[in-house]
């Protein structure tokens, strides 16, 4: 293979003569003599045929083809020194990335504010942040595609090496837009309705993402026709809109609450149901035991100290 004309050090030279407008300031820089960034320019020049420099009074200014190859350049230099750090960081035991699976059912804005926070103390670590729903959550941690789960829900899995804390109760509330069929009824006459009577009513459904594992669903109407989804903010639209009705976080469709574009649907229980419907869910923060990176350690001790101080 050929050696490039555009050596790292050429483009150092050439950032420096741009930043410090001659070639006397930039070899001051570099702490180089004149001659030798005059050289390494020429020689530059001469290997790709083009001018990089016009010289105007004192000021050394580039042309434009010096313009286009300092900006791409410069995203090289800052790819290099990015690279490095990053190889400094794992030597210290610090992973270069950390992947996160949230939950779709769980407020994630919060968990965002942390991370800005762990961010801002370790600017050389990227984060990566993925939405998954119920069981597809759990098999992420579990198929080692993310090292962090958040929001997962109740039960944990049965597995050795996963390390679970619980970060909270999920309230749901069943709803239905203030226009559907079912509102009105309850509306006009004033009528109690039982579980048995949602059957009637298509519920909306958030499809589970997990690929491998046995898919499951909480919450769901029993015998209604559903209308299926991708996350819990298209259940929201959906029943928004009035496709159907369903159970949704309570904290999540408070404004609409509020607003009586969404209404809740209070059950009559006179005839309790075999298997009743859960309105509560525990919802968990975990990781795999097996896991030491030291990125991942200090990002848990940060989400687990806000929650704790938002929410116990």
């Amino acid at each position: 293979m050929n050696t490039p004309p555009i050596s790292i050090e050429a483009l150092l030279v050439l950032d420096a003569i741009e930043y410090r407008g001659s070639y006397a300031a930039a070899a001051e820089q570099l702490n180089k003599v004149p001659s030798a960034l005059s050289y390494i320019v020429q020689k530059l020049e001469e290997q790709l045929n083009v001018t990089l420099f016009i010289r105007q009074g004192r000021r050394a200014v580039l042309t434009p083809a010096g313009k286009h190859l300092l900006i791409e350049g410069r995203k090289v230099l800052n790819a290099i020194n990015a690279l490095s750090e990053q190889t400094q960081t794992i030597a210290n035991g610090w992973e270069p990335k950390i992947r996160i699976a949230c939950d779709s059912i769980f407020d994630i804005n919060p968990i965002f504010s942390g991370i800005q926070e762990f961010l801002a103390e370790h600017k050389n670590i990227e984060v990566d942040v993925r939405e998954e729903v119920m069981n597809g959550t759990w098999e992420a941690l579990i198929e080692d595609t993310v090292d962090l789960v958040i929001g997962a829900p109740s039960p944990v899995p049965n597995q050795k090496g996963i390390r679970a804390i619980k970060i909270g109760k999920l309230e749901t509330v069943l709803v239905a837009a203030k226009r559907h069929e079912l509102s009105r009824t309850l509306h006009k006459d004033k009528a109690s309705i039982q579980a048995s009577d949602l059957t009637r009513y298509r519920s909306v459904i958030v499809h589970d993402s997990a690929q491998h594992e046995i898919p499951w669903s909480i919450n769901m109407l029993e015998g209604s026709q559903r209308f299926f989804v991708s996350s819990v903010a298209q259940k929201v639209a959906a029943i928004a809109a009035g496709i159907g009705i369903g159970h949704l976080p309570k904290g999540m469709v408070h404004d609409y609450i509020e607003s009586g574009q969404l209404v809740v649907i209070e059950l009559e229980e006179k005839t309790p149901t075999p298997t009743p419907t859960p309105t509560t869910q525990e919802l968990y923060m975990a990781w795999k035991v097996s896991n030491k990176g030291k990125g991942l350690k200090a990002l848990i001790s940060i989400l687990s100290h806000q929650w704790q101080e938002h929410h116990l």
